[in-house]
């Protein structure tokens, strides 16, 4: 998907962990952003409609030897600037002004600092309180600003905090202001772009799906045919209903019914997609020879080898009833295919040519169509509620491509897939008929290979446990185990034991990410 007809920010990467965080708040303003590596901004910027450029932060001196750079006749291009942190140094570099390390250890900033505002501080700092709270993280500070530059603001142990030239449109924050800890970053990123740069908020939910659209239409032809893996997920949903809106029944939707499934799960993708979406949705049962490839085996990593094996199997026997089908259809999306920067300011990765939607091989020989690969997972999202897709697709929580495999530990069969689908769907809706999904990262059971004895109706009973993980989190990076309602466990866990067969305990994982995993396999 092209962006020429939204005038964005161009960011340039040097390394920091932070710059998915910078594209994602250019984008709740409204406004198109892409992130680019040093070595290919000037090409970049060629190729792209953008109206302003954001130099990124990093973890290198911009004196060392072999930092990160970019052909400094990038400031000379009248395109509003803003550096922060190293791209602050970088700037001031590259103009001649003078970047050195902290005279002392006690002037490095680690953290909070309050950041107190001159009183010509130009257009960033418009509405912001004086003195404002910012995050700090740098050991080097700008000693002599170059030509032209005036101070905006400074800390107690940063005299040249803040910095602009507003005949050349350059600004200068050696402060983070696209984190949280920054008080007022919004309001002055939201300054930069809307009074500095004079860029207007355009990337919204409907013009992404109306561009799209007609890109797709101009990708695909007049008589061209996709098909899509659809798994029933955020991500291959919003895809497959953006490309039916392009090409109608031309687009083939493949459903592997794997036997992995949760409750309800293969015939609510029937019910929605081919029937109240009218789309050309075939469903493959292949129950059997999943289970079948799966018996005796307890390895986790095998389970998940044989189940993308197999898979690619089953999809390329269903994609030979489309012979005149030359493209497939695949829910990329931005983060796989951002290219970003090492600590030795060399790319730690090239721009994905595909992002395989459950292991398909790139022998394919298809062309891909790839709708959402310039946006996020909540722009996913959004543009997903605007074209009428329910809440329970568009807000689902995460499901591992591999399914119930690796929440059954040890051997997959038939019979305890049943057990975990039953225990799973009850905890599940509980939750969700409390309201606590919405505040949840992932909820659901984990059936576990042992035995253990009970009491049920005055007789001993010998059955299995099933155990209960729910985590909150914003990026699965981390998580922690959520505190619920001792109540709503006690209905949960009643209705587990008295209405699945073959479970007589339930037990609660209040493990956090780190040590542990959100998934037990």
């Amino acid at each position: 998907m092209e962006t020429k007809n939204h005038k964005g920010v161009l960011i340039v990467d040097f390394g920091t962990q932070y710059c998915q965080l910078i594209a994602r708040r250019i984008r709740e303003q409204g406004i198109f952003s892409r992130i680019t590596v040093p070595s290919r901004a000037t090409e970049a910027l060629s190729d792209g409609n953008f109206g302003a450029i954001i130099l990124s932060g990093g973890p290198q001196s911009v004196y060392e030897e072999g930092a990160p750079s970019l052909d400094s006749e990038i400031l000379n291009k009248g395109i509003p600037i803003l550096g922060i942190c190293y791209g602050m140094q970088w700037t001031v570099q590259a103009l001649s002004g003078k970047v050195a390390p902290a005279a002392l250890k006690a002037a490095r900033e680690y953290g909070h600092a309050e950041l107190s505002i001159s009183d010509a501080p130009g257009p960033l700092f418009e509405g912001v309180e004086n003195p404002t709270r910012v995050w700090m993280s740098h050991g080097d500070q700008v000693e002599i600003l170059p030509e032209g530059f005036s101070v905006s603001g400074s800390t107690e142990t940063c005299a040249i905090a803040a910095a602009y030239n507003e005949t050349q449109r350059i600004y200068l924050l050696q402060f983070h202001p696209e984190v949280s800890h920054s008080i007022e970053g919004q309001t002055i990123l939201r300054n930069f772009l809307f009074q500095a740069a004079g860029l207007h908020a355009d990337w919204t939910p409907g013009s992404i799906v109306e561009e799209t659209v007609s890109e797709l239409r101009a990708q695909i032809g007049e008589a061209g045919e996709v098909i899509l893996g659809l798994s029933g997920g955020v991500d291959s949903s919003v895809a497959s209903v953006l490309i039916q809106r392009a090409i109608g029944k031309r687009l083939h939707c493949i459903f592997v019914d794997n036997g992995l499934l949760r409750a309800g799960e293969r015939e609510a993708v029937e019910t929605l997609f081919a029937r109240n979406f009218d789309m050309d949705l075939h469903v493959v049962d292949a129950q059997a020879r999943f289970l079948n490839a799966l018996k005796g085996v307890t390895d986790p990593e095998r389970k998940r080898k044989i189940i993308g094996r197999v898979f690619v199997e089953v999809f390329e026997e269903a994609k030979r009833e489309f012979p005149r089908a030359h493209f497939l259809g695949q829910g990329t999306l931005y983060p796989d295919v951002i290219e970003s920067v090492a600590a030795h300011g060399g790319a730690t990765s090239v721009i994905k040519s595909h992002h395989n939607v459950g292991g398909l091989p790139e022998e394919m020989e298809m062309e891909l169509v790839e709708p959402l690969r310039n946006l996020f997972k909540d722009e996913v999202r959004a543009i997903g509620h605007s074209m009428g897709l329910p809440p329970e697709v568009i807000d689902r929580q995460p499901f591992p491509g591999p399914g119930l495999a690796v929440r059954i530990l040890g051997e997959v069969t038939e019979n305890r897939c049943e057990i975990l689908r039953q225990a799973d769907h009850i905890f599940t809706t509980e939750v969700e008929a409390e309201g606590l999904h919405k505040s949840l990262w992932q909820y659901f059971a984990v059936l576990l290979p042992v035995r253990s004895v009970g009491v049920m109706g005055d007789a001993r009973t010998y059955e299995f446990p099933v155990v209960l993980r729910a985590v909150e989190s914003q990026d699965a990076m981390t998580a922690d185990w959520a505190s619920l309602p001792p109540e709503l466990l006690r209905r949960v866990s009643n209705r587990i034991i008295n209405e699945v067969p073959q479970v007589n305990r339930v037990t609660l994982d209040i493990t956090s990410k780190p040590p542990g995993t959100i998934e037990w396999e």
